[in-house]
């Protein structure tokens, strides 16, 4: 099996193209709750994006915050390359490649943002990540993250990943779209939301909401 950076390294340039087929609820998951969120908080100096891939995530936070500066950082350089081609011509976005679970780039963030990445950590992991992500924000900054999640029981998983896989098969996505789908999900290690947000609260977090839940995909907001 290839590593979470071939795999989708392999799929950079046609990552965007399927998110509304893989995601029913890719409206409502990326850009409504990222609008109620914009509403609520004051604009950003610098936002991080963690496990950016091709900048999806973070076009919709520049809709809302267009003079933030932003810091996209992911394994698979061939899909950051895809999201510097969305930005091009735009001085306040910078890429790095690198393992964000090993460290961050240098500076301070006042919001640090992710969407479909960190579910292919292992709880130990994911723990240590949100320790870290409690650490390099100030007081009153914002973690966002936009994910995936397990039904919490062997029933409520097989209800969620049968019905998600149906839709996909309907989805109009081709064949070889699913299988290479099939073999990025034997990476995940997904955990319920509920867990999730039992991890943020633990790192000391003062406000912790699950704001959006759709079957497998949450938006979980953190307040330091």
């Amino acid at each position: 099996m290839a590593s979470i950076e071939e795999q989708f390294n392999m799929i950079a340039s046609e990552y965007d193209s399927g998110r509304k087929k893989f995601i029913p609820c890719f409206n409502d998951f990326y850009e409504s709750t990222t609008n109620f969120i914009a509403a609520n908080i004051e604009a950003p100096s610098r936002i991080l994006d963690l496990g950016a891939g091709t900048g999806l995530l973070s076009y919709f936070w520049y809709r809302n915050f267009p003079k933030s500066e932003y810091v996209l950082v992911d394994l698979a350089e061939e899909m950051l390359s895809v999201a510097g081609k969305r930005f091009a011509g735009l001085d306040n976005f910078s890429y790095e490649v690198s393992d964000y679970t090993k460290s961050f780039p240098d500076g301070e963030y006042d919001c640090i943002i992710s969407a479909l990445s960190i579910h292919h950590l292992d709880n130990e992991s994911k723990s240590k990540l949100f320790s870290d992500i409690y650490c390099k924000l100030p007081d009153r900054g914002v973690f966002v993250n936009y994910d995936q999640f397990c039904g919490g029981s062997d029933s409520m998983d097989l209800w969620f990943d049968t019905y998600w896989e149906n839709r996909l098969e309907s989805s109009g996505l081709t064949q070889r779209d699913i299988e290479l789908w099939k073999e990025r999900r034997k990476l995940d290690r997904e955990c319920t939301f509920e867990e999730e947000t039992g991890m943020l609260k633990k790192c000391g977090f003062s406000e912790v909401k699950c704001i959006y839940t759709n079957q497998k995909f949450s938006v979980i907001v953190s307040i330091k």
